[in-house]
C-alpha cells in the first residue's frame, strides 16, 4: 500500500479527490501526558471549515476548545449534510493511546474534506485540529501527524476552572485533576482573540502553589500531537 507521511501546520492536501469513499481512521495521542475531550470526526463539502487560522473563532469552535463540548459544531456540520462520527473513544483519550472508526461517504459524495478535533487537557483553549483536508480517492493508507491549535477565546492562565465558555480555567475531569497540581495564582496572560498555533503550556514543579495548577514534568508537549491515519478503500 501507498504510505503518505505529512505534517500539518494548517489545512492541508493529502492528494485530489472526488466521489465517495469508505475510511478506517486511527486516531493517536502522541503526548506524554495530555488527554483528548470526546473528539468530533467528520466528512463534509469543500466549501466548509472548523476553523481558520488567523481568523476569529466561532462560538461552536470555542465551547469545544474550551470545554470540550462538540454538541454545536455538531449540530453546525449536521446542517451541511456532513458524515460524522462523534466520541469514537467512548470518553478521553488517555496519553499514548490510539481510538478508531470508520466513515462511509457513498450517500453523500460531496463530503470530500475530512476533519478532526478535539480539546487538548490541560489547557484553557487548546485544541487538536484536522481541518478540512482533502479525502484521496486512490485506496492506500495515508497518515497525517497533527498540530495543536489556541482558539484564542481565553486567556491561558493555566488555572483549574469550570471550562464553560467565557469563564477562566480548564476543566478538570479525574484523570486530568488526579496529575494536576492546586493552589495556583494564574499565569499572566491575555485573550489573543484569534485561532493560532498553541505555544505550548508552561506548568511549574509547584504541585500545592506557584502560578500553575499545570504540572510541566508531566504535561509539556511539542507539536505535533496527535497521529491520524486514513485508509481508503472502495
Amino acid at each position: 500500500m501507498k504510505k503518505i507521511v505529512m505534517t500539518l501546520a494548517v489545512a492541508a492536501v493529502a492528494a485530489s479527490n472526488s466521489n465517495a469513499a469508505q475510511l478506517d481512521i486511527e486516531i493517536t495521542n502522541l503526548t506524554h501526558g495530555s488527554w483528548f475531550t470526546p473528539l468530533l470526526v467528520a466528512a463534509h463539502s469543500d466549501s466548509s471549515q472548523l476553523f481558520s487560522s488567523g481568523d476569529v473563532a466561532s462560538d461552536s469552535l470555542q465551547a469545544m476548545a474550551e470545554g470540550g463540548d462538540i454538541t454545536a459544531l455538531t449540530a453546525d456540520l449536521t446542517a451541511l449534510n456532513a458524515t460524522i462520527v462523534g466520541n469514537p473513544a467512548g470518553g478521553l483519550l488517555a496519553p499514548g493511546a490510539s481510538t478508531t472508526t470508520s466513515l462511509d461517504t457513498d450517500a453523500a459524495p460531496d463530503n470530500t474534506r475530512l476533519s478532526i478535533v478535539s480539546m487538548l487537557l490541560p489547557s484553557n483553549d487548546g485544541f487538536m485540529g484536522l481541518n478540512a483536508v482533502e479525502i484521496p480517492t486512490e485506496p492506500g493508507t495515508y497518515t497525517y501527524n497533527v498540530n495543536a491549535y489556541d482558539a484564542g477565546t481565553e486567556a491561558n492562565d493555566e488555572m483549574i476552572g469550570s471550562g464553560a465558555p467565557g469563564e477562566a480555567g480548564f476543566p478538570a475531569p479525574g484523570p486530568v485533576a488526579a496529575e494536576s497540581g492546586t493552589g495556583g495564582t494564574g499565569v499572566a496572560a491575555t485573550v489573543e482573540g484569534f485561532v493560532h498555533i498553541h505555544r505550548n503550556v508552561l506548568g511549574d514543579d509547584n504541585l500545592t502553589g506557584g502560578e500553575s495548577d499545570i504540572v510541566n514534568t508531566v504535561h509539556r508537549w511539542l507539536n505535533p500531537v496527535v497521529r491520524v491515519t486514513v485508509t481508503v478503500s472502495q
